[in-house]
């Protein structure tokens, strides 16, 4: 299978991930009270309502990404700290269940590169990157608005007035990275990453990372 073929494979499997990702924010939201991603149509499957250019390419290069945030209106919660956590919470707990979701059935099959075989390893591996990265404790990702609900009400309000540097931080890492070669993110995720797909898919682990290297190779 040529790295063309797998790259066409990977592209639904990033954009139905992302979808699910995103999805599940607004729906999450909608439960707890705020109606803001549905009035804005991103309550929705259409991968086109949640794409970010930039997210998804970083897929292609660095094995994860983003989509573009669904709206979210704190103001409409009960307990806007608590809630917030869940409404960010609930995007990777969506790619977990994904990846667990992929791995069931990964296990079942032969071993080999089989067009299902690939597109349920780039399941298994791009929901775990996607549940990893979005965790990261800082602003925007996920893991930010977290963090904020475990802590006590004056930390959280701290750690909201650091958000202005965090897209500023991730993106000089990015930048970093690839210009300087740095591997931070790579250092910071990699390991979590494959010990997560490792624990997933068992057995297949070894036939994913040559899915990967034949991808990213």
């Amino acid at each position: 299978m040529t790295k063309t073929q797998l790259m066409v494979l990977m592209t639904p499997v990033i954009l139905f991930s992302l979808t699910v990702h995103e999805y599940s924010h607004g729906r999450m939201a909608l439960l707890l009270g705020d109606d803001t991603a549905e009035r804005k149509g991103r309550l929705s499957f259409n991968p086109l309502r949640h794409l970010d250019i930039a997210g998804v390419l970083c897929f292609y290069f660095v094995g994860f990404g983003w989509a573009k945030p669904v709206p979210v209106d704190w103001r409409n919660f009960q307990n806007p700290q608590r809630d917030m956590m869940y409404v960010a919470f609930a995007g990777p707990l969506s790619n977990i269940a994904l990846a667990v979701f992929c791995s069931f059935f990964l296990r079942l099959m032969a071993p080999d590169f089989s067009y299902l075989f690939v597109i349920l390893a780039y399941g298994i591996w791009i929901n775990v990157a996607l549940a990893i990265f979005n965790m990261l404790p800082v602003y925007p990702l996920d893991g930010s608005s977290v963090l904020k609900g475990l802590v006590p009400e004056s930390v959280a309000e701290r750690l909201t007035s650091l958000d202005r540097f965090g897209a500023i931080l991730i993106l000089s890492v990015f930048l970093m990275d690839h210009f300087a070669h740095t591997g931070i993110l790579g250092t910071i995720l990699l390991y979590p990453i494959n010990y997560s797909v490792l624990f997933l898919s068992q057995e297949t682990f070894p036939m994913i990372i040559e899915v990967l290297k034949a991808s990213f190779g």
